[in-house]
């Protein structure tokens, strides 16, 4: 039989518990105590990569899947491109792979060069390796720098947040080959 004193802690242990794991507040959601999922504090990282939009070649990394009508507006709009596009250190394309963007994007407005970016910059390097940033924003295509949200991810960035900075560093107009500088700036835990 247990000592008196191993069932009280062992009464207040549960109890702790129990208001640890969080109260439920409608019967579907209960507050939680963030470290019971091993989130401490979040930190501030930044990544730069370089994303190759190649359509050109045998094995392009981005594709049209879909075409406006002839009859739309002037500037292509509703035109949309799955991607599969490369994560580089550097500016040329054999330098080091460090992941790969994933997604799709389209031309959103109908009168200027707006995206709409939807797509994971999956990594494929060291700490990171395996996890995922979502970027989800307009992306206008004539500024210099553009600014898109950081959204979430998985993984390492599991509950993610911030901004994506892409500035073009080469755009070929006759293939529609692109190499775009990424500065990502996340909070994850």
């Amino acid at each position: 039989m247990a000592s008196p004193a191993l069932t009280i802690i062992s009464f207040l242990l549960t109890l702790t518990l129990a208001f640890a794991l969080g109260k439920a507040e409608d019967g579907f959601v209960k507050a939680m105590d963030r470290k019971l999922l091993g989130l401490k504090n979040q930190k501030l990282s930044h990544f730069r990569f370089y994303w190759h939009d190649i359509y050109s070649g045998k094995n392009p990394s981005a594709m049209a899947i879909v075409r406006p009508p002839k009859n739309t507006s002037k500037n292509g709009f509703g035109f949309i491109s799955m991607i599969d596009n490369a994560l580089t250190e550097g500016p040329e394309l054999s330098s080091k792979l460090l992941g790969k963007a994933q997604g799709f994007y389209g031309l959103a407005s109908q009168t200027d060069g707006a995206l709409v970016m939807a797509m994971n910059f999956h990594i494929i390097q060291g700490k990171y390796n395996g996890s995922t940033l979502t970027i989800l924003g307009r992306n206008q295509v004539s500024d210099k720098v553009r600014e898109m949200p950081v959204i979430g991810g998985s993984g390492l960035f599991r509950f993610a947040n911030g901004y994506a900075h892409a500035s073009t560093y080469s755009f070929d107009t006759s293939t529609g080959d692109a190499v775009v500088q990424y500065n990502v700036y996340a909070l994850h835990y």
